[in-house]
């Protein structure tokens, strides 16, 4: 829990403040029986009105001082949990952010989510009880402990009785219900990636009816959380009795012996009514620290969910900015060179490949599914780095480069074009901040996106839905193209980026790259054989590695997998020309 440090250092003197407000509610609170036993046998009991009003205007003064200080410490307390949440959930964001692609998917996104909301407020709902109640209960029990004792020594053996009773009660109450509450976060992680995986696919599961099958499977991990968390919510509510029953007990022995001691002369009344609000009030701190070991062992398991993000080491996958190299400049040239990768140690996805592109050449990359191309771009961008080999580009290393300059010269348009909520013209200059409306047409134009631009309503201000819902798929790719183009790269991936539109609209974006973009280096991945027939170069993977190399003539004679796509496009093209 060592990243909490920083947090303690920013808001300590504000922490302190708001304990010394609790200081004085608890103070307050201590000292009004002690007041209420001497009006009882000094006032009431000798009819001396004297006595009763003055300690009556003191104790009335003592009660509005406990209320000042109790409001200052509500703000304060306040104030501090809602502003360390946010520092907490921002660090942690930019944590997350920062890590590489491998520990994203180590820990899982719906865990990423988890943590980052519900861990925080569990955290967030600790502090704030930390300075409310959990700071001022052992200052309450501590305190009626002692004045107990300064009223009748003999009397408050019964509370030193119970007091390692309680504190047995507590302690197994930690040990045991901690391990149920981390089952708690870990199986919420697992509503929330059912959750998460529902609304990403909330279309295909009504178009295909299957709104029962995903209401059963969300139903199964529903109810392993509700388990879970009736199971820790059981075993901790076991205490809870424990702890009352043994402090009433010890209120009865008081009151016995009390009487006792009244009947025999050897006590006064004032004395048994101060010494039993003390027993109370300790009774209301013993529970509120029982809560409070409550909330720490469910804050615990947070923390540390929290920690293992916060303390994965740094990914020190870019250098803070690029090398200078020895190496002459070959702008928009990518080699590849013996390169090797598994997503998991001993199995490599990738093998031993090697090729090379020019500034301003084309490459086209085919292959069966899972063949390794979308895992190819990947390396290409750095979101993983290859076993063996190295990948170089303009002339230099890829692990060379600063995160800012490779993400500035390459762009990529993914298979799945994501969208944000925004206008059209706000999805397009996210390649690049500070573009110009005529730079925003510009990119469409070239994305043959400017023409269905228009016609919306609103044009390019016209609104776009949560990732792209009111656009077609074609509509966002061209979208997603235009915002690749905008950033004027010199290395352009398109993995499957035209799948969604028509031969026509594919022949076009191909042909105004070729024209508008000639000295930009392009990689085209695609299933379709009439996107990749005008490349350079094609290459055809098969299981990681390369099959075959060479322009789309050359592989029609020597590549059985490239001549038997192109066949089998060629035939459904009749079929639907029929």
């Amino acid at each position: 829990m060592g990243y909490l440090r920083v947090y303690w250092t920013n808001y300590r003197i504000r922490f302190l403040l708001a304990l010394f407000f609790l200081s004085g509610e608890a103070l307050a609170d201590l000292l009004q029986p002690a007041l209420m036993s001497r009006i009882v046998d000094q006032g009431v009991a000798l009819r001396n009105m004297n006595v009763i009003e003055r300690l009556g205007f003191l104790m009335l003064a003592i009660t509005a001082m406990g209320a000042i200080c109790a409001s200052f410490r509500n703000l304060l307390s306040g104030i501090i949990s809602q502003r360390f949440a946010q520092d907490l959930r921002q660090d942690l964001y930019i944590k997350i952010q920062s890590l590489s692609q491998q520990q994203v998917d180590q820990i899982g996104n719906a865990s990423l989510i988890t943590r980052l909301t519900n861990d925080v407020t569990r955290i967030q709902t600790f502090v704030n009880g930390l300075m409310r109640i959990m700071v001022k209960a052992p200052l309450v029990g501590i305190g009626s402990l002692m004045m107990a004792i300064h009223l009748n020594a003999r009397l408050s053996l019964v509370l030193l009785g119970i007091a390692p009773i309680i504190a047995a009660i507590i302690f197994l109450n930690m040990k045991i219900t901690y391990p149920y509450f981390h089952k708690v976060q870990t199986a919420l992680d697992s509503v929330n990636h059912a959750m998460q995986n529902f609304l990403a696919g909330v279309r295909v599961i009504k178009v295909f009816n299957r709104s029962d099958f995903e209401q059963r499977h969300f139903l199964k991990y529903n109810k392993d959380f509700s388990d879970k968390a009736a199971a820790a919510t059981k075993i901790s509510s076991l205490f809870g009795p424990l702890v009352n029953l043994t402090v009433n007990a010890g209120i009865i022995a008081i009151l016995w012996f009390g009487a006792i001691g009244v009947h025999q002369g050897s006590m006064e009344v004032g004395s048994i009514i101060a010494f039993t609000n003390y027993m109370t009030q300790l009774l209301f701190a013993i529970m509120m620290v029982n809560h409070a070991f409550t909330m720490m062992v469910r804050a615990r398991a947070s923390s540390e969910r929290i920690g293992e993000v916060m303390n994965l080491p740094p990914a020190k996958r870019f250098t803070a900015q690029s090398k200078p190299t020895d190496a002459p400049p070959c702008q928009g040239t990518l080699l590849f060179d013996h390169v090797t990768f598994a997503y998991q140690e001993g199995l490599p996805v990738l093998h031993d490949l090697t090729f090379r592109v020019n500034r301003g050449e084309t490459l086209g990359i085919i292959g069966p599914v899972a063949s390794g191309k979308t895992t190819l771009a990947r390396l290409i961008l750095r979101l993983y780095d290859p076993v063996k080999g190295t990948i170089r580009f303009n002339g230099q290393d890829l692990t060379t480069f600063g995160e800012d300059d490779l993400r500035k010269k390459i762009a990529i348009v993914p298979q799945h074009s994501l969208l944000f909520s925004g206008s059209v013209s706000d999805n397009i200059r996210w390649g690049s901040e500070g573009a110009s409306d005529k730079a925003v047409r510009e990119a469409a134009e070239i994305a043959d996106a400017d023409a269905f631009i228009r016609k919306l309503p609103g044009g390019y201000h016209a609104r776009v839905g949560q990732a792209g819902v009111n656009l077609s798929g074609g509509q966002k790719q061209r979208i997603a193209i235009a915002r690749a183009l905008i950033r004027n790269p010199d290395l352009l991936i398109l993995d499957d980026a035209t799948s969604a539109v028509d031969a026509r609209t594919d022949k076009t974006i191909r042909s105004r790259l070729k024209n508008g973009q000639n000295q930009m280096t392009c990689i085209l991945i695609s299933q379709k054989a009439s996107t990749l027939k005008d490349a350079d170069q094609i290459i055809v993977l098969n299981q990681g590695r390369i099959e075959a190399v060479g322009d789309h003539q050359r592989l029609m004679a020597c590549s059985s997998f490239y001549h038997s796509v192109c066949e089998q496009q060629l035939e459904e093209k009749e079929a639907t020309e029929e």
